[in-house]
């Protein structure tokens, strides 16, 4: 991943004490996720979601640990070292990765295109209503 190819920007990222790096493909205008599950209410979880192949572990695979709860199809990964969640596996996009944009390097650069609210106490029935929109952000381009 070198670069910026298309409409697409590199930017790279981690945790805070720098045990965990990745690398991501995203758009240069970010269109961010606010979720109000549990779990994302209490983290502040908002993030950007790209496909699996956009996104590259650099380092740190075995720093991470996952946690997960309920359906267990959404993979909260964070830091052992430091506790900072900079990514991971979403449920509305198992195909895809969920990045922290407050975990990027670039935070001078960093520009949300829009913000989407995500009803994720009613997760079955948003999906329904807004399932679409989220799913083509983890589709192949």
């Amino acid at each position: 991943m070198e670069g910026e190819s298309g409409s697409l920007r590199r930017y790279q990222g981690g945790c805070h004490c720098g045990a965990v790096r990745y690398e991501v493909r995203a758009p240069v205008e970010l269109e961010v996720v606010e979720c109000n599950c549990s779990i994302c209410l209490k983290k502040q979880n908002h993030h950007f979601i790209v496909p699996a192949k956009q996104f590259q572990l650099l380092q740190g695979e075995e720093s991470l640990t996952t946690y997960t709860f309920n359906t267990h199809r959404a993979q909260h990964r964070f830091c052992r070292v430091c506790g900072v969640q900079s990514f991971y596996r979403p449920r509305s996009n198992p195909d895809g990765v969920g990045v922290m944009p407050h975990c990027l390097d670039e935070q001078a650069d960093l520009r949300v295109k829009s913000r989407l609210r995500f009803d994720g106490r009613d997760w079955e029935a948003c999906m329904e209503r807004r399932g679409d929109q989220l799913k083509k952000m983890s589709a192949e381009t």
